[in-house]
């Protein structure tokens, strides 16, 4: 491993962060429109972690200054993994400096973040998770405004990823291949296909394009910049933070509802699909299985939750006294919640926690899927879906016609790849493996108080404990039960904080760019 070439890499992704926190010092000023008077507390804390950003930087690049060495497959899965955990270590510094506060004590005093709760946060942020510990972000006097912009300039970031970014703005040469290929593992179909630093450049384009047009409609449709800036960010980067506790329920608007649905779709999509269409070639989206089928589930699922959703009068109200109205209100709310899983953004119009039980489990299924391969959702992705269901199939033929030899075809087209069958198995395995383990290691080390206190039932305990590991591990945020629509994260013990931090930066890189930090021989000298 060489040590040295790593230090200089990381140095610039220091470097980047530092400056991308620059953009979240206007907001503490009053000319900004948020806040009446300076706030100094928030302006400092961000220049001093800018500060410290461009330190580290500077020390990293001197330590690895006079190495000309090659970026290999190693290094590459090494930078990758190492710049998530210094982006969590450097994203958490603005709120510890700032003493931002989770929210109130019963005596009303402010609860400030600990560390833990700082990295916690930042993590959220950058993979795009939008779990949060804070209980009352729209109060300034816990939460100042420049680092609320920050919390979800973080996904900006960490939207197409952080060493995306990287290649696209300062360029690796022949070592660009070889970090996307790392930062984005998913079965992508035509990104191998083209250079990597014009891939990254397109990527990078169409991702900006999208937040700024979505973030001049919802400005249109009624938001100040502040919040369309903001929830421009959640959409696309599909983190799902917002400015306003209730999440984009607090607006009360169809409009504005139906305009982030289609954008999170679009942020599910494969961004290469997505340019196609921007060079005259729609025809490519309705024809890739991947999208067809990330399409299906969608309407699908949404069919599925307003039909047991209005059996069960999930969505009646005192506005919502007629048949009519019922059916309108049931599927304006449950294909948002449904595109919203799906995608693993994770905002919410709806306290689909109170759902009949059919609805919650749907959705929790539904959390184990994601957007499409080369796009900002997290999750498996669809197209490990199909795979898996192609190599069950086949493997399942073979079973009783042991001598048939038949290929993996997707879209018509033969899979060359002979080891994609098991790797997508040994995927999901480890998939299963790590909820599984984490699963039971919650239910045990957290105390039984964590729901008591919080007015939930122990009996609850295991189906909610599943519930935030799988919300965590697969990048959606908010869960059932203790960590539902309504919920956050605040109550837990540190040490299950550490660990949803560690699922969360696991679901985000796909398992092996962390796990493999883990591994004594991946350090070992070529």
């Amino acid at each position: 491993m060489n040590l040295r070439l790593l230090l200089r890499h990381l140095s610039s992704i220091s470097w980047l962060i530092g400056a991308a926190m620059l953009f979240s010092l206007p907001w503490a000023l009053p000319v900004a429109g948020q806040v009446d008077t300076f706030e100094s507390q928030g302006f400092l804390a961000l220049l001093g972690s800018m500060a410290i950003c461009f330190l580290v930087g500077w020390a990293m690049r001197y330590a690895g200054r006079k190495t000309d060495g090659v970026l290999y497959r190693k290094e590459a899965m090494a930078v990758v993994g190492l710049s998530w955990v210094l982006a969590t270590l450097l994203g958490a510094l603005p709120y510890l400096f700032s003493g931002t506060a989770r929210g109130y004590d019963a005596e009303n005093e402010p609860i400030r973040m600990s560390f833990i709760d700082c990295l916690f946060e930042a993590q959220s942020g950058f993979s795009t998770t939008g779990a949060t510990v804070l209980t009352a972000v729209e109060d300034p006097d816990l939460v100042p405004r420049c680092i609320l912009f920050w919390r979800s300039g973080t996904h900006f970031l960490g939207g197409l990823g952080i060493i995306v970014l990287f290649v696209a703005i300062l360029g690796q040469g022949s070592a660009g291949k070889v970090l996307m290929r790392a930062e984005m593992p998913g079965p992508s179909k035509e990104g191998s296909q083209t250079r990597m630093q014009h891939t990254a450049w397109v990527f990078t384009g169409i991702y900006i394009a999208l937040n700024a047009i979505l973030a001049i409609l919802l400005f249109f449709e009624g938001m100040n910049v502040y919040d369309a800036l903001c929830h421009a960010f959640g959409t696309l980067a599909t983190g799902g933070f917002s400015t306003y506790d209730a999440s984009l329920g607090h607006f009360q608007s169809p409009l504005i509802e139906s305009t982030v649905i289609f954008f999170m779709v679009l942020a599910g999509t494969n961004f290469t699909l997505l340019y196609l269409v921007i060079l005259g070639r729609p025809g490519r989206l309705l024809a890739d299985i991947e999208w067809r089928t990330y399409a299906a589930v969608i309407l699908g699922v949404t069919a599925l939750v307003v039909a047991f959703g209005m059996l069960h009068h999930d969505f009646l109200s005192e506005s919502v006294n007629s048949r009519t109205a019922e059916f309108f209100a049931a599927l304006r709310f449950g294909l948002f919640q449904v595109v919203s899983i799906m995608t693993t953004t994770g905002y919410a119009t709806d306290d689909f926690d109170s759902w009949n039980s059919f609805g919650r489990g749907v959705l929790f299924l539904l959390m184990f899927v994601g957007g499409c391969a080369g796009s900002t959702g997290g999750g498996l992705k669809v197209i490990r879906h199909i795979l898996f269901l192609k190599v069950l199939q086949r493997d399942v033929e073979h079973s009783f016609h042991p001598t048939v030899v038949r290929p993996l075809r997707l879209g018509g087209q033969t899979i060359e790849d002979p080891d994609l069958g098991k790797n997508i198995m040994t995927y999901f395995g480890l998939i299963l493996v790590i909820f599984v383990f984490s699963w039971m290691f919650l239910v045990t080390v957290e105390p039984d108080e964590t729901w008591i206190s919080g007015g939930q039932s122990v009996e609850n305990k295991l189906i909610d404990s599943a519930s935030s590991i799988s919300a965590t591990l697969n990048n959606i945020g908010p869960g059932l039960g203790t960590v539902g629509a309504t919920q956050n994260y605040a109550h837990f013990s540190p040490l299950a904080k550490l660990l949803f931090i560690f699922l969360m930066m696991v679901g985000r890189l796909e398992i092996f760019a962390i796990l493999v930090l883990f591994v004594p021989s991946f350090w070992r000298a070529r």
